[in-house]
């Protein structure tokens, strides 16, 4: 490529993706999506200003060699140990089924051959981890059933991915007979070795002596060394240049050099990505779409479902998650992924995948992904929606008279739970989450679904028996509304409530509950103190200040639940606080020294 050339070809895709990506996040549609709509407008088969989507290929292909890489030094053996049911248990059947169902269609349907179907059943059975991790990140989801598992699924399918590419030189040398076949996997085990031995025992020496130089510069490139390094040797032997990348990963996962290496390769490894995506997206065949459009159509369509409905199963079968957290993780992961790219083009390099058929399937998991976000977000919409109305009746409390009802089964509620029950203190724990209930029950809690501000159900919990309750639900709206209906049937019973933050503390308040316990307060207060010892503050000491501030933020907290509804006099009160706080600290420190004196 000829200088100017190569300036044309970075000004394009720089300028494509400074354009694409923000508009493409700002939608909801996720930056993947932007490069290849990017690509797609800048491409042959849009305006044309790039006509050799080939030439950056070769460059981009390593985003997706570092993209293993990181992948492999995120893995750790205790992790996957943690993981082990979700991962390799549910994972791998996922996995298996799609490409089973899917290969199976594409042979008898399709009339495809064994190794071509093998192929496109195992690129689809694949999911997006870029689209799949940021939509549960941007609907704060991670943490929930069905992001807890979708998570596990996906890095299944980043270890599937692995031997999937190790596999496809294989099924292309079975072309010219099994006995070369036979050499070439014979070579795949060989190499393997060889990168797992000088890795497990070249590695750390040889970024033990470069960090020693100190030289941050000397450090990427010999970060980039590795992994390009071991990807050319798998590229040599005939195997993914991927594979070796993720095995240097690994062999370095319980390294110290682990968030040092990850730090220096995130710059490159975003850019390269993107340039990868963008290539991609260069090569979409969108005149495909316009001449068959009930084929593409049919096709994105089909995936979506045939994948929906497998997860669906997996997910209320294996995964033991309610009916709203299988939907959910179906519509998340029904789409094709970016690994399928890379498997796909694989392939057609490898004489399994023709040009056509090729640029069929890209078409088809590109538009499959477009899809994904809008579908979450309809799902999402749909059972917010069904949540507002309970989906059963609340439960039927046989339990022992409590001396403390906990409303919320949570974090809080949990630990309350826990200590209460350690003290063989009866309680009754009321949760209005179906999903919650379930997996609370699971690890053997003894709890009741319903809302705790219903009457009928405070009733059934005879609540006019207990002593205590506790309001740990982590809705600020939910627990002022049960605190005022508990005190206005059961005034007799003392409301130990959980506070969001300082509004919704002098709202509970306002109520006259009997303690109000704000939920990051006191973990703050801990921090704090720890942070001063580490400056050099004498333990004691510390634990005094914080003392001091807890019982002076308490104090204040009371003077500005009569001002609350004032924002002028709550700033005024809050400068005010602040310098009487720094008296109190100087006043401390000057008797500190004249004790010492």
């Amino acid at each position: 490529m000829e200088s100017h050339d190569f300036l044309r070809y970075a000004v394009v895709l720089l300028a494509a993706a400074v354009v694409a990506v923000p508009i493409a996040k700002r939608l909801q549609l996720g930056a993947v999506l932007g490069y290849l709509l990017a690509g797609a407008v800048i491409g042959p088969a849009g305006l044309g200003w790039l006509q050799n989507p080939e030439r950056i290929a070769s460059i981009s292909e390593l985003g997706v060699v570092l993209l293993l890489f990181v992948i492999g030094l995120e893995l750790s053996p205790q992790r996957l140990w943690v993981m082990r049911r979700a991962v390799f248990g549910i994972g791998s059947l996922q996995v298996l089924l799609t490409a089973v169902l899917i290969g199976g269609i594409a042979a008898v349907g399709f009339g495809l051959g064994a190794r071509t179907a093998l192929v496109i059943g195992l690129g689809l059975a694949l999911s997006s981890t870029a689209f799949g991790l940021q939509l549960l990140a941007e609907r704060k989801e991670l943490t929930s059933a069905h992001g807890r598992l979708g998570f596990a699924v996906l890095l299944f399918q980043d270890l599937a991915a692995i031997p999937i590419l190790a596999l496809i030189p294989v099924l292309g040398s079975a072309n010219q007979g099994a006995a070369v076949g036979a050499v070439a996997a014979l070579r795949i085990v060989a190499v393997i070795a060889l990168v797992v031995v000088a890795g497990r025992y070249l590695l750390r020496p040889v970024f033990r002596a470069v960090a020693q130089t100190q030289l941050p510069e000397v450090f990427t490139a010999t970060a980039l060394l590795v992994v390009i390094g071991t990807a050319w040797l798998m590229e040599q032997a005939g195997i993914s240049m991927a594979l070796g990348a993720f095995l240097a990963g690994l062999l370095l996962a319980d390294s110290e050099y682990r968030h040092a290496l990850e730090a220096q390769l995130d710059p490159f490894k975003g850019l390269l990505l993107g340039l990868f995506f963008t290539a991609v997206g260069m090569q979409l065949d969108l005149s495909l779409l316009l001449r068959q459009p009930w084929l593409v159509g049919g096709l994105v369509l089909a995936l979506i479902a045939l994948k929906a409905l497998l997860l669906f199963g997996i997910g209320r079968g294996p995964g033991r998650l309610s009916t709203p957290s299988a939907a959910s993780l179906a519509v998340l992961l029904a789409a094709g992924g970016e690994f399928a790219f890379v498997v796909f083009n694989l392939a057609e390099d490898r004489g399994l995948l023709d040009g056509e058929l090729h640029r069929l399937l890209v078409l088809v998991i590109t538009l499959s992904m477009a899809l994904t976000p809008p579908l979450v977000v309809a799902l999402g919409d749909l059972l917010k929606a069904r949540a507002e109305k309970p989906s059963r009746e609340f439960d039927t409390i046989d339990a022992e008279t409590p001396r403390v009802i906990i409303a919320g089964f949570g974090r809080v509620g949990q630990i309350v739970a826990r200590v209460l029950r350690a003290q063989r203190i009866p309680y009754t724990a009321l949760e209005n989450s179906v999903e919650q209930v379930d997996v609370s029950r699971r690890f053997g809690n003894t709890i009741y679904f319903g809302d705790p501000s219903k009457p009928d159900l405070l009733r059934a919990a005879q609540a006019e028996k207990a002593e205590i309750f506790v309001l740990a639900t982590d809705d600020p709206e939910a627990n002022v509304r049960t605190a005022r209906i508990v005190k206005r049937l059961y005034p007799h019973l003392r409301i130990y409530a959980r506070a969001r933050n300082r509004q919704h503390a002098f709202r509970l308040m306002d109520l006259s509950v009997d303690g109000v316990v704000r939920e990051t307060f006191d973990g703050s207060l801990e921090l704090t103190r720890q942070v001063l010892q580490a400056l050099g503050l004498p333990a004691e000491v510390a634990a005094d200040r914080i003392a001091r501030f807890r019982a002076h933020d308490e104090d204040l907290l009371r003077t500005q639940h009569l001002v609350y509804d004032d924002e002028s006099a709550m700033m005024q009160s809050a400068r005010d606080a602040l310098v009487e706080l720094q008296h109190i600290f100087e006043a401390d420190a000057a008797d500190s020294e004249t004790g010492a004196a």
